[in-house]
């Protein structure tokens, strides 16, 4: 008998399961996620489910992790200060796949260099220019590299990095190691977004290790890859990037294993994200354009997913313009009032007291700010370090500590860095006044909404008659809101293409009401004709609501709130790799490895050589990710023509993937 532990850390929650032999569910438990320190709440989740299982932490053969730290923070725009080493581009590249908006205003270096598409060097790389920017004193916490057809030789990108190491010492992200795709820019994107994520990935994995050795757990640690499969932990913090939709796969292989469907759409709301996958045949569906989340379409593998930023703690927007107003939510987390009233409670009711008291209502009334430690604060401004330095360690109201409208934007970009968190009114405050959540203060999230309530409408009217209607405002907003997520993918996924993009499809009138069930001259009926699996802490809450506006099944399983955390341990090692084979000049057949460019005398030699290569390092990697019972398959993409009566090789595609169960300890 095997015991297994799945952990899943989320923007809010962090749960914890035991499995046994793959077969059935122990126990589950939950933490609340601290994000100034993820130890206490993996800490916190993994001793309550021990607790109530009376299991030895020694029993337990495997631990796994999925997490929706990486994909919450490329959501919120967070993560560490980076700097882009750009080798064989121009200026314009920056603005390709929306690179120039990722850095943010983190540094960017343009250098000469780069090689053709053969693979030959076509300009030297210009390490003088590299060396000068680099002795600069930039506060970049890791670096990404990128060069011009670095996937056909990619000694530029390593030459670059080794310079890095030697005078910065800090991490970098080489693009040829995350893709073996051409796209420059889009692999530029994808090695600076890892960047960004290694410092984050690698305290969430050092927490969570740390943390399982004081509770007595030796067995080995993997995570959970973006497309559902496993690695280790090594792997994942060398590759923090392939984490994106780490959480969100997991659910999916969860969702899978808890009810058995087979053709369904697998919905799941967590405090941040509303993710959004299909089934197929039992499978998550596959994303060939690579991973997207939020604005950001990467290189890396993983589930199809449609993720958008709607969750449990999405921020409360009133709409004052029109007659009526409205809410809307998101796409920014912050902290439930409910939740640092919890934690705070003095200052939080004595200040909402105090607002509740005044006759007008007030621009930040109910918003609170407090500093998340024990982040690196490295390459602030002077403003900035001084605004973070006045809140100090304390929760305040935000009116208290915005001196001007300039402060403002400094806010904003302390929230971006993940220095500082915002409290404001969110649906789970909505559901603590409705009755349907009793975690945190609910007396707190009635004043926050009593608040809200009283902002005044283009009509010059109230926003709500009190909390209650509020409330009940904002639950439906929800509801409205990812309704519409679950239309944009089933129309994104429809084998039959309907001519408009899905999000124009999911807002038509006709479908409106098609789900009113319209009867007119015309009959008109509109929903979903497979099944959603609704998975998160709060499913139960928000979407029986949302399966009947749709008209289809709603399946809520039984550990829907801990469906990541089982995914994290039911899934399998899968490592894929691949390569190309070219053919610069008629008889020459390249192939294209990491230490540079290899020529041959006949396509067969040179895919053959190839495919050998990427099985033993496929099996290699998958072995050093501890998997056992490897299964190793390849398929090839050739690429021909006909030339004069004969065909005429242009290029090969080689891919391979290695599977094999996570080994077990004994």
């Amino acid at each position: 008998m095997a015991i297994l532990l799945g952990v899943d850390t989320g923007g809010t929650y962090t749960d914890a399961v035991l499995l046994r032999d793959e077969v059935e569910v122990i126990a589950s438990a939950k933490a609340l996620t601290t994000r100034h320190d993820l130890a206490i709440g993996i800490g916190g989740a993994v001793a309550n489910v021990l607790a109530a299982s009376g299991t030895d932490p020694g029993d337990i053969a495997l631990a796994s992790l999925s997490t929706t730290l990486a994909t919450n923070a490329l959501v919120e725009g967070q993560g560490g200060r980076v700097g882009l080493v750009y080798i064989g581009f121009r200026e314009q590249d920056l603005d390709g796949h929306g690179l120039r908006a990722a850095l943010g205003g983190d540094p960017a270096i343009i250098l000469s260099g780069g090689h053709n598409h053969a693979g030959g060097e076509a300009r030297a790389l210009d390490r003088e220019a590299l060396l000068a920017w680099l002795q600069e004193d930039h506060g970049i916490s890791a670096y990404a590299v990128a060069a011009q057809f670095g996937t056909r030789n990619p000694a530029h990108e390593l030459a670059a990095a080794e310079m890095i190491t030697q005078i910065t010492g800090r991490p970098v992200s080489c693009s040829h190691h995350l893709s073996a795709k051409l796209n420059g820019p889009k692999r530029a994107l994808t090695a600076l977004l890892n960047a960004r994520l290694i410092g984050m990935i690698a305290r969430l994995i050092d927490k969570a290790e740390g943390k399982l050795a004081e509770l007595g757990v030796t067995a080995p640690l993997m995570v959970v890859r973006g497309d559902g499969a496993l690695i280790s932990a090594t792997q994942a913090r060398a590759r923090p990037i392939e984490t994106i939709l780490s959480g969100p796969a997991a659910s999916i292989v969860g969702a899978s294993w808890m009810t058995g469907a087979t053709h369904a759409l697998v919905s799941d709301i967590g405090g941040t994200t509303t993710d959004v996958a299909v089934l197929r045949d039992g499978r998550p569906m596959i994303d060939p354009g690579g991973a997207q989340v939020g604005p950001w379409r990467t290189m890396v593998e993983a589930v199809a997913m449609r993720t958008t930023g709607l969750g449990g703690d999405s921020e409360v927007h009133v709409v004052d313009e029109g007659l009526t107003g409205g809410v809307t939510l998101g796409p920014r987390r912050v902290l439930p009032v409910s939740l640092i009233a919890h934690e705070s409670p003095d200052i939080v009711h004595r200040t909402l007291d105090a607002q509740l008291r005044s006759a007008v209502p007030g621009e930040y009334d109910g918003i609170f700010v407090r500093a998340v430690p024990g982040i690196d604060a490295g390459g602030l401004s002077e403003r900035d370090a001084g605004f973070l330095t006045r809140i100090g360690d304390a929760v305040h109201p935000v009116g208290a500590v915005l001196h001007t409208r300039m402060e403002q934007q400094a806010l904003r970009r302390l929230v971006t860095r993940g220095l500082v968190q915002v409290s404001g009114v969110t649906p789970s405050d909505a559901s603590h006044v409705l009755g349907r959540v009793d975690a945190w203060d609910a007396e707190a999230a009635e004043k926050a909404l009593t608040l809200m309530s009283r902002k005044r409408t283009g009509s010059g009217n109230t926003l709500a008659d009190d909390a209650q209607s509020l409330a009940d405002m904002i639950v439906n907003r929800l509801t409205y809101q990812t309704v519409m997520v679950l239309l944009e993918t089933a129309f994104a996924e429809e084998e039959r293409p309907f001519g408009p993009p899905p999000e124009q499809l999911a807002r038509h009138v006709l479908i409106a009401h098609g789900m009113d069930g319209y009867r007119g001259l015309i009959r008109l009926d509109a929903g979903l004709n497979v099944p959603v699996v609704g998975l998160g802490a709060s499913a139960a809450s928000y979407y029986p609501a949302v399966g009947q506006r749709l008209g289809c099944e709603m399946i809520l399983p039984e550990h829907a709130g801990v469906a990541n955390a089982i995914g994290a341990v039911v899934g399998r090692v899968t490592i894929r790799r691949s390569g190309t084979v070219t053919s610069p000049s008629e008889g020459l057949y390249r192939v294209h490895l990491d230490s540079g460019p290899a020529d041959f005398g006949t396509a067969e030699e040179a895919l053959s050589t190839l495919q050998t290569m990427l099985e033993a390092s496929a099996r290699q990697e998958a072995e050093a990710a501890g998997a056992e019972d490897i299964q190793v398959s390849a398929t090839r993409d050739l690429r021909t023509a006909k030339a004069e009566a004969r065909e005429v090789f242009l290029e090969g595609e080689i891919t391979v993937e290695a599977s094999g169960r996570p080994r077990i300890a004994v």
